[in-house]
Formats: C-alpha cells, sequence, structure tokens
C-alpha cells in the first residue's frame, strides 16, 4: 500500500468529515460528497474510486474496496466493526420506485416519484462480495457474509453465507475468528 496515494493527516483535515479516528487510510482518488455528513472510525482504508455521499457512519478496522459507491442520503448507512466491502458494491439507502407507478431520476420533482427508503445496517463482521447491491432498509446481521454479485433485498441471518439473485442463505458460518478477534485485541493492548 503506496501512503503518498492516500491523504495525510493534514489532509484529512481537510475534507470536512464529520468525524475520523486514527490510522484512516483514503484514496485520494475516492470521491467524498457531503463530508459533514460522514463519520469513519480508526483502522479504516477506503480505496481508489470508491463513491460516498450522504449520511455515513463507519466503525473501526473497515475495508471499502475500489469502485465502491455508498448512497447514504438521509436515512444512512451504518457499518460495524470488521466490516469488508469488496470491490464494485453498492450499497443504496434510497431508490426509485421501477414498477411504472411514479416518474423515476433525481431531476424529476419528489411529487412525481416514489422514492423507497431506508437506513442499511452492516453490523459487525459482515462481509460483501464483489459486484454485489445492498437495497434500502436492509440489516446485514453480525457475521453474515455474502458472495460475489448477490442482490441483497431483505435482512440476513446472523452468521449466515449468502448468495444470488436474490441472495439467499445457503449455510452458517463458522465462528472461529471470533477467537482470532480476541487475541487480537490481547496482542494490540
Amino acid at each position: 500500500m503506496e501512503m503518498d496515494s492516500y491523504y495525510t493527516q493534514d489532509e484529512l483535515r481537510t475534507l470536512g468529515l464529520k468525524a475520523y479516528g486514527e490510522d484512516v487510510h483514503i484514496s485520494r482518488k475516492a470521491s467524498i460528497y457531503g463530508a459533514g455528513n460522514i463519520s469513519i472510525g480508526s483502522h479504516v482504508r477506503i480505496d481508489d474510486f470508491v463513491f460516498l455521499s450522504g449520511h455515513i457512519e463507519i466503525g473501526d478496522y473497515v475495508h471499502i474496496a475500489p469502485y465502491s459507491a455508498l448512497y447514504g442520503e438521509k436515512e444512512g448507512i451504518f457499518i460495524g466493526d470488521f466490516v469488508g466491502i469488496s470491490s464494485r458494491v453498492t450499497i443504496y439507502s434510497a431508490t426509485d420506485d421501477y414498477s411504472g407507478t411514479a416518474m423515476t431520476n433525481p431531476v424529476i420533482p419528489e411529487e412525481f416519484k416514489n422514492v423507497q427508503r431506508g437506513a442499511v445496517h452492516i453490523q459487525k463482521h459482515a462481509l460483501i462480495g464483489t459486484t454485489s447491491v445492498v437495497l434500502p432498509g436492509v440489516t446485514l446481521r453480525e457475521g453474515s457474509s455474502f458472495g460475489c454479485f448477490s442482490l441483497i433485498m431483505k435482512d440476513s441471518k446472523e452468521w449466515s453465507v449468502n448468495f444470488g439473485i436474490p441472495a439467499r442463505k445457503l449455510y452458517d458460518r463458522k465462528k472461529d475468528l471470533l477467537k482470532y478477534e480476541e487475541d487480537f485485541f490481547k496482542e494490540i493492548r
């Protein structure tokens, strides 16, 4: 990881983020809109061409891989600790109604649209595979993981492995990593 491709600590201060912790690495090639609505914990890496917009709260030890887009809008995207968001993942807290019962797109006044809204919660140790899409109002429960190209339209079960369009549970995810988490915290204290 080349450190010169990430904002320095002095540069991070000038971004206008609501809050950020220690050891935060944000690519200079990331796009941040409404920085005053974005909070970032410690030990976070946000890679090239990531798009962040709206109300977003990111926990500690989180990685957001290249080309991912998080559209927090007013409802918000809330990301817990130890979350991994792979490349090209898109997360929406609001989306147009595609059924044809209303007009769509951002240049149309609200009274002619039927925007679906809801906060997205991604709990501790959740993983989202490349090119997956998370729709508004969904909670990815602790430890749940999603394979690549998943369309996540409903809440997941804790410690589940999910995949598909729409995403569905395949089997239970192992919890061995919780022991590593415990050892990790012992080591860094």
